[in-house]
């Protein structure tokens, strides 16, 4: 559907400059404290897809960038459509946070003057919203004394950037070794887990959230960011049966919503972190996938006719992660925040710009591989290509740094010693190298763990171990006490087995 912006007007039908607002609000978008806000009026001129250009007669009721206009479909469907460019003096295009099917053209719409803002509050925990604060779990509307526009400086919020302090690293227990021995979480870090379609990323995010929220008892924020529905079904059902459901907030923007959806919903998440930040509480910050955030503004971006760079992505695409990776951080006078990315890498290629461009923000990568995956070893973790800036003495402690390079170095060793083993065997190689690859292949097959949120395809009960525990069986591995134990023997355990 489209049409020339400059003559689609009846001349018959004049355009009033402003109209009394509708009955209803648009969701999302208005302030509740506004009993009467004020409404201007446009025409829909072109629809192409999520993409719809609006025109205004009059000057004064010109949205701003990012302000919300309210469309509605024949069948009375509300959309949100966000403004994101100035095409005219009295035309803008706007992207659609709704399927757009069924809007017709020259239907009327209304520029509401305020960004998407969401409801927060208390009442949050347990539900869940869309990009523009909408519920999604059928469990009536979400009602809170304010609304929070959700694109908004840290400024804005009044912390006082400048009495920043050094706070003493805060080891946070995941119960899950290779993360707590090897790339061990700190208050108020950013981690991503990265790796392709299928390698276990949505699982490990699902067990973190499980263990640390069941440990520490504190507030939560899960970003769905254009994934698989069912996976957010599985996740709010799973949260529900292991009574987290209360420590939870949840925003989706899944796979069959439009790209302004997908992209939006990861600052609606940080809105929300925000406000808890807000309350003194310290916060976990959960997003999966992050990829898709810097995909749908891909996407936007060619629908709105942008020349991309030279690997297709949006010439944006630095600036876009830089607005939201900055907004992640702990403030003074507030809560910490502790950010766990999923990191999807397409084609499992480690180059890909986008990749690159989240790489710079975190703190800890932890890297799943599809060789691993297909050997069976869970988590897929690849312990030399994963790193962490919090293994550092000054934050786990000297014995469990020194104790972490010796398994490094093993790991390092058993790569070099697994090709030669391949062609000769390993009774053909010396003493020393035999210790240390039988060493190495039981580090590995302890590093395995049943998760409890895999029980149900597993058939194994889910272990929680503890760092001492874990620091225990890595030691007693490196000083030869389980030499003579068969290596299939720490497949898939919790803590060591007893000699």
């Amino acid at each position: 559907m489209e049409a020339n912006p400059e003559k689609n007007q009846d001349p018959k039908e004049p355009v009033p400059a402003v109209q009394p607002a509708p009955a209803t609000a648009p969701s999302g978008a208005v302030d509740t404290q506004d009993t009467e806000p004020r409404r201007g009026l446009g025409r829909v001129v072109a629809c192409q897809g999520p993409v719809v250009d609006v025109r205004f007669e009059n000057s004064d009721d010109i949205p701003s960038l990012y302000d919300v206009i309210e469309a509605h479909t024949f069948d009375k469907k509300k959309i949100a459509l966000q403004c994101a460019e100035h095409l005219s003096s009295k035309v803008v295009r706007t992207v659609s946070l709704n399927d757009t099917q069924n809007l017709q053209l020259n239907s009327p719409c209304y520029n509401t003057f305020k960004p998407i803002a969401i409801p927060i509050g208390d009442e949050c925990f347990g539900r869940v919203m869309d990009a523009t604060g909408r519920p999604l779990d059928k469990g009536g509307p979400i009602i809170t004394k304010v609304t929070q526009p959700i694109r908004i400086m840290t400024k804005q919020l009044g912390y006082d950037l400048k009495q920043k302090k050094a706070a003493k690293a805060e080891v946070l227990v995941t119960g899950m070794k290779y993360i707590d021995l090897l790339y061990p979480l700190v208050k108020g870090s950013k981690t991503g887990i990265i790796g392709g379609a299928g390698c276990g990323k949505t699982v490990v995010i699902l067990e973190l959230i499980n263990n640390i929220v069941k440990a520490y008892g504190g507030a939560c924020v899960f970003a769905g960011i254009g994934e698989r529905i069912r996976e957010g079904n599985e996740l709010y059902h799973e949260l529900k049966d292991h009574d987290l459901l209360k420590n939870v907030m949840l925003s989706f923007g899944q796979m069959d919503q439009p790209p302004g959806a997908r992209a939006e919903v990861v600052n609606t998440a940080i809105t929300l972190a925000e406000y808890l930040q807000g309350k003194n509480k310290d916060i976990l910050l959960f997003m999966d996938n992050i990829f898709r955030f810097i995909q749908g503004g891909q996407e936007i971006s060619t629908l709105l006719g942008r020349v991309p760079a030279e690997t297709g992505y949006q010439p944006t695409l630095a600036s876009e992660v830089s607005s939201v990776q900055e907004r992640i951080r702990s403030i003074p006078g507030g809560g910490s925040v502790t950010a766990l990315q999923a990191v999807y890498v397409p084609a499992d290629d480690m180059t890909d710009p986008a990749v690159v461009a989240i790489f710079s923000y975190l703190d800890g990568s932890i890297v799943l591989t599809r060789e691993l995956v297909q050997k069976g070893m869970y988590p897929a973790i690849d312990p030399l290509r994963s790193s962490c800036t919090n293994l550092d003495p000054n934050v786990v402690g000297k014995r469990h740094y020194e104790l972490s390079q010796k398994v490094i170095q093993h790991f390092n060793k058993y790569n070099g010693l697994k090709r030669i083993v391949a062609v000769i065997g390993v009774e053909e190689l010396n003493k020393e190298d035999r210790l240390i690859f039988g060493r190495a292949q039981r580090l590995l097959n302890f590093m395995t763990q049943p998760f409890t949120v895999s029980e149900v395809f597993t058939g194994k009960k889910g272990a929680f171990v503890t760092i001492d525990e874990n620091l225990d069986g890595c030691e007693a591995i490196l000083s030869g006490v389980y030499d003579k134990t068969k290596v299939s023997d720490f497949y898939m355990i919790g803590r060591a087995p007893k000699v």
